[in-house]
């Protein structure tokens, strides 16, 4: 609290919440400058790539998306390297926002999301990427896939493996470029009011991908929140598709590679010979 009050000038009234996860953490607080979250963590390899992420936030917000603009620090600065009781902590304090995870169970609130995903790419397409902290994928989409299938494809869903062998003929050449897309756009980390979605969480994970590699991603996860993860259903996942294609209409090729992209994201799922979840069926 005593660095809230130097780095931000901020004076806390209550603490009401802490999540701990790995070597980061989460604190809600009451100040007098009302609810804030205060995000650190403690894994200095982490320390750029959360900086450069962070940042991302103010850009997001310049082109419309409901994201919580960090609060900056009476130096101006977004996110700030303290000293902690173990080693320096990287910390930001972010406005907590208001609303409900999303309820995959609301046509509406899906669409929402399927297009608050399309804004995110198109506000995220010509932000630079091709230099640290961003990690560019060494090959190129198609041979990712196929040395998945050829080399480590566990086989735990034979059935499934042979689909997509038989799709991957069926993509052509994506005419999109790779570009940093958020990378765990789901349940957990959308907020909606109304059916509508008010928030957009966590960007930590922001990755460089073509666009519709991040929503085959959202499409087999967007059911997930903390526990009893499971996949999508086909009809959420033709909603959020809809909502998507309201903002950024999919070329033929891409949706060529959706369905592709979503029978490899159900692969990875996949944990062993069993699957009760049913990943395999997507």
């Amino acid at each position: 609290m005593e660095a809230l009050a130097t780095a931000w000038d901020l004076e806390v009234e209550d603490c009401s919440r802490t999540v701990i996860s790995d070597q980061n953490a989460v604190v809600w607080v009451r100040t007098d400058r009302g609810d804030l979250v205060v995000k650190w963590s403690r894994a200095p390899d982490r320390f750029a790539r959360l900086e450069a992420s962070t940042g991302l936030l103010r850009t997001l917000a310049e082109h419309g998306v409901p994201v919580a603009v960090p609060v900056p620090t009476v130096s101006g600065r977004d996110r700030v390297t303290l000293p902690g009781p173990a080693g320096p902590l990287s910390v930001t304090v972010l406005p907590e926002l208001a609303g409900t995870w999303l309820d995959v169970a609301d046509p509406a609130a899906v669409r929402s999301a399927g297009a608050c995903l399309a804004q995110v790419h198109d506000a995220l397409r010509d932000v630079p990427c091709h230099d640290p902290p961003w990690t560019r994928p060494a090959t190129g989409l198609r041979e990712r896939v196929e040395g998945w299938l050829r080399t480590d494809d566990p086989g735990f869903a034979p059935g499934a493996s042979a689909r997509l062998a038989e799709l991957l003929p069926r993509c052509p050449e994506l005419q999109t470029t790779p570009q940093l897309v958020h990378g765990d756009f789901r349940a957990a980390n959308v907020l909606t009011l109304d059916s509508r979605v008010v928030g957009v969480l966590d960007v930590d994970d922001v990755a460089v991908a073509h666009p519709v590699e991040d929503l085959a991603r959202a499409s087999v996860y967007l059911a997930t929140r903390f526990t009893g993860w499971g996949p999508t259903s086909p009809a959420v996942r033709a909603e959020l598709r809809a909502g998507y294609e309201s903002v950024r209409p999919l070329a033929a090729a891409e949706a060529r590679w959706l369905e592709a992209l979503q029978v490899w994201q159900g692969l990875l799922a996949v944990l062993g010979p069993d699957d009760p979840a049913g990943w395999a069926a997507l």
